[in-house]
């Protein structure tokens, strides 16, 4: 019996993903790079999905850590190759699932990384939306990404229909094609209709057809990496040195919003969370700024170098 090569069953797999589990182009695109890399792994070793044993997931599972990949990263790994197996195992492609008693394990809470409002302004205010065309659509981003929480896969493919300017709303495509409204605050606003009165226009190009509200200098729709390139630039021009990467914007926005007293299920929705325990990770950096702020004011809230007090 030839050996069944396990690309073509990664490729139904992802159309499946696709058509039936409706998961986002950006999770199948991370599934894809993850399974072709056990791919390949298999390839080198002859082994066709059948003969993959949770002896091979766990030999897989130690390269990769030894090949310096972080915890994280190797956790993702194994929850990709436990749905690529229960799949494959439900449409009887293979006897058993190998990974099915494989544990990703836990995956620590991390607090997300924010800017305090007075460094989020002085990026904001850096840009002159006067210098057109360019400055005009980065501060119009940089506001909506901090004034509406977007996530920049939602920013770049943000159309004018999604504007409502009348209640000043944005009709929101998120993750699993899911749609919200997000409050569209009066700066943004501004800064989104100066920079289609003023800018848009000089950025379109004869030919190229583009629906989208922010064009690249080639009148086409900005990646995701090229609006990083625009965010790190210009916080460097600013003269910032904390790490400001666009999801950090979105965190910001979060923890503001928390610390001036949104309700949490408010902010879960405006962020578009399918569950409120994604949400409450934005708790904690408002426990730790309270824990600060006990340590550096209150007069037990940390140690005198003269010992302790009478």
């Amino acid at each position: 019996m030839p050996r069944v090569s396990i690309g073509p069953l990664i490729e139904r797999f992802l159309l499946y993903l696709a058509a039936e589990r409706r998961l986002s182009p950006n999770y199948r695109q991370s599934i894809r790079r993850s399974l072709t890399r056990f791919g390949l792994w298999c390839d080198e070793r002859g082994l066709s999905p059948a003969a993959v044993t949770p002896g091979c997931i766990t030999e897989y599972r130690l390269g990769l850590r030894r090949d310096g990949l972080a915890d994280s990263s190797c956790r993702v790994a194994v929850v990709h190759l436990r749905l690529f197996f229960r799949y494959l195992a439900q449409r009887h492609q293979i006897a058993s699932d190998p990974a099915a008693l494989m544990r990703a394990g836990r995956t620590p809470q991390l607090i997300p990384e924010t800017l305090s409002p007075e460094v989020v302004q002085k990026l904001l205010e850096s840009i002159d939306p006067r210098d057109v065309p360019y400055g005009a659509r980065d501060r119009a981003m940089l506001e909506m990404l901090y004034g509406s929480g977007l996530r920049v896969s939602e920013l770049v493919n943000l159309r004018a229909e999604q504007v409502d300017w009348d209640e000043g709303f944005l009709r929101v495509v998120g993750k699993g094609s899911k749609t919200r409204l997000v409050p569209l605050g009066e700066v943004a606003a501004q800064a989104l209709r100066r920079y289609l009165d003023s800018a848009r226009g000089k950025l379109r190009r004869d030919g190229v057809k583009a629906e989208v509200l922010f064009l690249s200098r080639r009148g086409t729709r900005l990646t995701r990496e090229r609006v990083r390139q625009i965010i790190v630039s210009r916080a460097r021009a600013a003269g910032i040195s904390e790490h400001v990467f666009p999801h950090i914007l979105r965190h910001s926005f979060a923890t503001h919003l928390l610390e001036n007293g949104a309700d949490l299920r408010v902010i879960q929705d405006m962020l578009g969370h399918a569950n409120l325990a994604t949400t409450q990770v934005y708790t904690h950096v408002e426990q730790k700024r309270l824990q600060q702020l006990h340590r550096q004011f209150h007069p037990r809230g940390r140690h005198h170098e003269e010992g302790p007090q009478p």
